[in-house]
């Protein structure tokens, strides 16, 4: 699986022109936005609401999210009307459903670049092994990774008992013979134990393998590399019939890349129809990658609320985000700064 990397400049210049011929001066009117249980939507919808209610005189209500309960709601009552950061593999037959019947639309897809999970060295084993730059030829080398346990074998780190990524992990870890090949698949016990052994091996320079997902503050601390694979997208069969299922249910897992993530910024039929420069908005804003793992690197080490890091965002990026409006928002946005 290979992610598009956008860099900043190329967001702010296709952002810019979109944005150049997008907005009239018209009502905004009011609309009820998601604010998602994690710090990237948490971000995202602060900044939308500022950029919103100061730029273009919206009424904005934020309200707690959750990927399944923000869409089952949605879905169902017709609000929140976005869901700024939807990661619609969760969801995605019946948002199809919903799409195809006129009850949700997406405005953007992909409203953050260079998102997804997968497979991730450390910085450092990258740089000194760029040889090595795919899954696959990286497990033909388990004495790279010694196992703390077992030093004659590679240590491969999966996800904590009880998370998703667990079995889809473990799944592959057989499809692709790695415990023949000498690795060990290592628990780490807990969200803390996997965002600690990393940060461990990152500040002392030490070899890691393992599962992980961006955007996310450890990612923007440590520069961690995600690995491509060589092996082709196996099919939904094979993934959500088996990779994704408990070891008794997958008996034969055949090897695949990873899953692509899929992230829409999605709303309901009535902001399509009466939200007019709300939704030209939603269509043109875009955080790259770098940008938003920065931030998120901020939120953890200043303990900052969705709402002070939003702030922050448009006082240190303002040549992004005024690419995603009019000259005269970005006049009253600077202004409220």
């Amino acid at each position: 699986m290979k992610f598009q990397k956008l860099s900043t400049a190329a967001v702010i210049a296709m952002t810019s022109a979109l944005a150049s011929n997008a907005y009239a001066a018209e009502e905004c009117g009011s609309l009820s936005m998601a604010e998602m249980n994690w710090a990237s939507a948490e971000l995202m919808a602060n900044v939308d609401a500022i950029i919103l209610e100061e730029g273009y005189g919206c009424e904005v209500e934020l309200v707690p999210g959750a990927t399944t309960t923000t869409f089952a709601s949605m879905n169902e009552k017709g609000e929140p009307d976005v869901a700024g950061e939807l990661w619609i593999n969760a969801v995605r037959e019946p948002l199809e459903i919903a799409m195809n019947e006129g009850r949700l639309h997406s405005a953007l897809s992909g409203p953050i670049t260079g998102l997804g999970e997968g497979w991730w060295v450390t910085r450092k084993f990258a740089e000194e092994h760029p040889e090595l730059d795919t899954v696959e030829k990286l497990i033909a080398h388990p004495e790279l990774f010694p196992d703390a346990e077992d030093a004659s074998k590679g240590a491969f780190m999966g996800c904590p008992a009880g998370w998703g990524c667990q079995l889809t992990n473990a799944n592959l870890f057989r499809a692709f013979d790695m415990e023949k090949k000498g690795w060990t698949l290592v628990d780490p016990g807990s969200a803390a134990g996997l965002d600690g052994a990393i940060a461990k091996a990152s500040e002392r320079d030490e070899p890691w393998f393992g599962y992980y997902w961006a955007p996310t503050a450890l990612i923007g601390k440590y520069d961690l590399e995600l690995l491509e694979w060589e092996t082709a997208w196996g099919g939904s069969e094979n993934w959500d019939g088996c990779i994704v299922m408990a070891e008794q249910d997958c008996l034969d897992p055949q090897p695949t890349s990873y899953t692509e993530s899929e992230v829409h910024t999605v709303i309901t039929d009535r902001l399509m129809k009466e939200g007019g420069i709300a939704v030209e908005y939603f269509k043109t804003r875009i955080f790259p990658g770098e940008v938003m793992n920065a931030m998120l690197v901020y939120m953890n080490e200043e303990q900052a609320t969705g709402a002070d890091a939003a702030w922050h965002f448009l006082e240190t990026y303002e040549d992004l985000w005024s690419g995603w409006v009019s000259p005269e928002a970005a006049a009253a946005i600077k202004k409220a700064l």
